[in-house]
């Protein structure tokens, strides 16, 4: 009986043995199918990071553009400034400041004050 006890708790244990190597076989990929799975995870981020890199160029050549278009403005605003500048020289040249408002205002105000208590100044006729 010991025979057969023994005899069944090795059978027992091979059949355990057995067991673990394919079940421990069939969870871990062999070394092959790991550089298989390697590769695809590389070409994967070999693509994402190709798409970034358009997205990036792309982005680039938007931000170069929108330089360029604010440069054209400035440069326009710049000439536009020049112009006027000019055009306000040549005005200020041209006529020279005035002010007749103010003579018509002084001499209103002293036709009272000469008027208050004399006569009439003689205004010069045109007929003799």
């Amino acid at each position: 009986m010991k025979g057969l006890k023994s005899s069944k708790l090795v059978g027992l244990a091979g059949a355990v043995l057995a067991l673990s190597l394919v079940a421990g076989c069939s969870n871990a990929p062999d070394p092959a199918q790991r550089a298989v799975n390697a590769a695809n995870r590389a070409d994967q981020a070999a693509s994402r990071a190709e798409a970034a890199s358009q997205k990036a160029q792309q982005a680039a050549a938007s931000a170069q553009a929108a330089a360029s278009r604010v440069e054209q403005a400035a440069s326009d605003a710049k000439a536009a400034a020049d112009r006027a500048e000019a055009i306000a020289a040549k005005t200020m040249a041209s006529n020279p400041r005035r002010r007749p408002a103010r003579r018509h205002k002084k001499a209103a105000a002293e036709a009272p004050a000469s008027d208050s208590g004399s006569a009439p100044a003689a205004a010069p006729s045109g007929t003799p």
